[in-house]
């Protein structure tokens, strides 16, 4: 489980099925991100637009994990945000791209 999530460093909290998982946009995470979602200014205008698929999300919030531990997965990341719904992890979502546009 990851500790509480620092907004001065541009970290969001999201949790899923009782756990807490802090994200946090560093450079290496959003290279990471990049290479396979794409540029993100493209991901920022697809969410802009109502376009981001959810493979896009689960791989942003992949990408920007700080901790990985207790056997966390990307698929098992996945199955939680939709069995969270949308309308949950639209908030973390909007602070990432945030952060993404803003910097810090």
């Amino acid at each position: 489980m990851s500790a509480a999530a620092n907004a001065a460093r541009g970290e969001a909290a999201l949790e899923l099925g009782g756990q807490v998982l802090t994200l946090r946009p560093s450079f290496a995470a959003l290279v990471a991100a990049e290479e396979e979602v794409g540029p993100l200014f493209d991901l920022v205008e697809r969410a802009a637009d109502g376009k981001l698929s959810l493979g896009d999300m689960a791989a942003l919030f992949w990408h920007c994990l700080t901790d990985r531990g207790g056997g966390l997965t990307r698929e098992a990341l996945g199955e939680a945000i939709l069995a969270l719904g949308l309308a949950k992890v639209t908030p973390v979502l909007r602070t990432i791209l945030q952060q993404i546009l803003a910097g810090k």
